[in-house]
């Protein structure tokens, strides 16, 4: 027989029985669909983020208390927690120390976002704002910029005045049809006067960076105290060529701040964009590696199911194999025929798998506002891997009718 001639019989047969080589193929496709819609997601934040991350102003870093977006629980998160607070008079004492090596440091206070609401007259914005309290060199460490009005000033800090910062989603849900300088806004019970709108900066992680208000930070000590909060502390470098050396001088001066001495180890947090990649680099690999292992049992399970079908398939065809056999047909041509039923099966719903993954991973890709991929490498391991699973599960059903004597198979009822 000619290898046209036993694929046209092996489809024949899976023909037969849509039903059961659907059912089959389905538990392959779940398993493939699990890991491809994962990894497409992951490939997409990846390359959004790794292109575009823009958390931080260029050659900028951030000193805090707590680790910057890591969930920490159990014992690390009562270490943090027995963590001083980085103090505002720290953080001034800091910027006074570092005003040789670097003219933009941004001291930060931040209050609940759920806390955080703008009102105006009869208008409101949805709670979970972004409301801080800093000084003039914020707009430069993370990434802002002015469209209309003007930034905060010394002035504004000097004098604790109440005047704010508004991002575009503040504006469009406060001010339909009517300019917002020189209107007053209130926040968490506190009201502002806008002299500044920020211009719009899109997403990161799938959240907005436009519901935001800014007021200055000795504002912010006045109407909401700073004992109980810990300080952000925002530097940018002067140039990439002097990065290094001046986050080396910074870690110097903050530790000197903080009267640590020298065999203690930090108790503050340092990231920029780069470690927050790699934060997010790692979190993605776990990922990965958990769906790879979901997907693993659920591939095999499928690769038994597939073993079973084709056994029961070699069961009820035994009188067939009999015939066939007996003019003729060599153990080579029955052996193949029934592996390439069982490859079909698997690469069957291996590509449904894939091309399920693919639409569902980058429809959530989308709704994150993250980059739309095809993971050609995982689509590569997931059709190599079915093939695999055809061929190792399938080899024993196909060797069995294969070794089938023809006399006892047409004997067979």
């Amino acid at each position: 027989m000619g290898i046209s001639e036993i694929l046209r019989m092996a489809f024949a047969s899976l023909g037969v029985n849509k039903l059961r080589s659907a059912l089959t193929m389905a538990g392959i496709t779940i398993g493939v669909f699990s890991v491809i819609g994962v990894m497409t997601v992951v490939a997409g934040l990846r390359g959004s983020i790794e292109s575009g991350l823009n958390v931080l102003g260029s050659n900028a870093f951030q000193f805090q208390k707590w680790p910057a977006g890591i969930q920490t629980g159990g014992q690390d998160r009562r270490k943090y927690e027995k963590r001083r607070n980085i103090t505002l008079e720290e953080a001034l004492r800091y910027q006074r120390m570092m005003e040789e090596v670097s003219d933009v440091v941004s001291l930060e206070l931040y209050l609940d976002g759920r806390k955080a609401q703008a009102v105006y007259e009869n208008r409101k914005t949805t709670p979970g704002l972004t409301f801080c309290g800093t000084n003039e060199h914020y707009l430069a460490a993370n990434q802002h910029s002015i469209e209309a009005g003007r930034n905060l000033n010394e002035t504004d800090i000097d004098l604790a005045r109440p005047v704010c910062l508004i991002g575009q989603d503040v504006v469009e849900k406060l001010f339909l049809s009517e300019p917002p300088l020189g209107k007053s806004i209130k926040v968490a019970e506190h009201t502002y006067t806008v002299v500044g709108l920020l211009a719009r900066k899109g997403t990161s992680f799938g959240q907005s960076q436009d519901g935001i208000v800014i007021i200055p930070i000795t504002r912010y000590a006045v109407d909401f105290g700073s004992l109980r909060q810990s300080v952000n502390i925002a530097t940018q470098a002067p140039s990439q060529v002097v990065y290094q050396e001046t986050l080396d001088k910074a870690i110097t001066v903050m530790r000197i701040v903080r009267g640590l001495e020298p065999e203690e180890e930090n108790d503050f947090e340092v990231f920029s964009n780069e470690s927050l990649i790699a934060a997010f680099a790692k979190i993605a690999n776990a990922v990965g590696a958990g769906a790879f292992v979901i997907s693993a049992i659920a591939l095999l399970a499928a690769g038994v199911g597939i073993m079973n079908i084709m056994l029961v398939s070699v069961t009820e065809r035994t009188k067939e194999i009999g015939i066939r056999k007996s003019i003729g047909a060599r153990r080579r041509s029955i052996l193949t025929q029934f592996l390439i039923e069982s490859v079909v099966i698997s690469l069957g719903g291996g590509v449904a798998g894939i091309v399920l993954g693919v639409l569902a991973g980058n429809g959530i890709a989308v709704w994150m506002n993250a980059s739309i991929v095809f993971p050609w490498d995982w689509a590569a391991i997931g059709l190599i891997v079915c093939s695999g699973i055809g061929v190792g599960f399938g080899f024993y059903p196909a060797w069995k009718a294969a070794r089938l004597d023809p006399i006892e198979a047409l004997r067979y009822e």
